[in-house]
């Protein structure tokens, strides 16, 4: 954005010191004139009869009140000038960080040192917010290259069949549509989970109440043929947890968390437990599953867009691609909530979604 010229903040500031100073001055001369001279006589006996009188005070003070002025006046200027510039070195900083983020440069900090003040405060603001920016762009260029690398794959593995039937006419057609059609459905299924995450990202939904405990018992009817296939018991407890938010996409992130509970549990004999309920003003959801015990250092990254941990990949028909629990993250965002994923000590995890409470 273009500017006119003006005047710099150190210069204004220096003009202003040296301006109080200057007033100062005069108001000291006008206190000195008003309770002092001018009580002394104006003739030739001058005061108590001894001279000197008003006229050679006055000849002899104004001189000397004149060069103490403009003593004063340069002082202020230098002064004021060093002054300012010392107090608003800080901020010369800040600004030089402020064009290298916008140059591209995120991981330059300042780390200002001193006191606490309002400069220390402003510096350390900037830098936490370069490191959420930084952090921001490095996860969106990460889910860049991992959505084209996840998008290429159906596409190379269709136009490969392709190119086998075309070698091939005498192949068996079926097989060809069916896997094709496996294929197609999971880019499908991928596209959708990318519109989704980008949708809870946004935050572009219209709000309404919403009862966390119906959304639960939806999901779980509608993953409980996959639980009895496993051989998973899946159990739906609690009461009511009223929030406001979108219907679509709480239970999206609802059968998300049930879903990665069910596929990611023991083969045989596992458990899978969704509890509702309040706590104060904010609702909670809680989805506990056994399984195999998780590394902690592996919770964190499991919510990153396509990561499926390297103990928790699947070979069979729900593998996903590992955008599950990155759309619960999404959702969770997008209705001002907040989620916590906990190992648990005899294996499996357990996951809880807090939003904030609806009347």
């Amino acid at each position: 954005m273009r500017r006119r010229p003006g005047l710099s903040v150190r210069l204004r500031l220096t003009l202003s010191y040296a301006g109080f100073l200057a007033v100062a001055g005069a108001l000291l001369l006008a206190v000195v004139w008003w309770f002092l001279l001018r009580y002394v006589p104006d003739n030739s006996q001058g005061l108590l009869g001894v001279s000197p009188n008003r006229y050679l005070l006055v000849r002899t003070f104004v001189p000397a009140a004149a060069v103490a002025m403009a003593l004063l006046l340069v002082f202020g200027l230098v002064g004021g000038w060093l002054l300012a510039g010392r107090m608003l070195a800080p901020l010369t900083q800040i600004t030089d960080a402020a064009r290298k983020a916008g140059s591209g440069s995120l991981s330059h900090r300042i780390r200002m040192r001193g006191r606490q003040d309002e400069f220390r405060e402003l510096s350390d603001a900037f830098d936490s917010m370069l490191r959420r920016l930084e952090s921001h762009v490095a996860e969106q260029q990460r889910f860049a290259a991992n959505a084209s690398h996840e998008l290429r794959t159906p596409l190379a593995i269709s136009r490969a069949l392709l190119d086998v039937a075309r070698e091939d006419p005498g192949r068996d057609r079926d097989e060809l549509l069916a896997r094709l059609t496996a294929v197609n459905t999971r880019a499908i299924d991928l596209t959708e989970a990318l519109l989704l995450l980008s949708r809870g990202d946004s935050g572009a939904f219209t709000r309404e109440s919403v009862d966390l405990s119906l959304l639960a018992e939806e999901a779980a009817e509608t993953m409980l043929p996959l639980a009895e296939r496993r051989g998973i018991t899946l159990d739906v407890t609690g009461g009511a947890a009223l929030t406001d938010g979108s219907a679509e996409l709480l239970l999206r992130m609802v059968t998300n968390l049930v879903q990665n509970a069910v596929v990611h549990n023991l083969p045989s004999g596992g458990s899978v437990t969704v509890h509702t309920g309040t706590r104060g003003d904010t609702s909670v959801l809680r989805v506990e599953n056994t399984g195999r015990p998780l590394p902690p250092a592996l919770v964190p990254t499991l919510t990153e867009p396509f990561q499926r941990g390297a103990e928790r990949v699947r070979t069979d028909e729900h593998a996903g691609a590992g955008l599950g629990l990155a759309i619960v993250r999404s959702v969770v965002r997008a209705h001002d909530g907040t989620l916590d994923l906990v190992p648990r000590p005899a294996g499996g995890l357990l996951v809880t979604v807090r939003l904030p409470g609806s009347p």
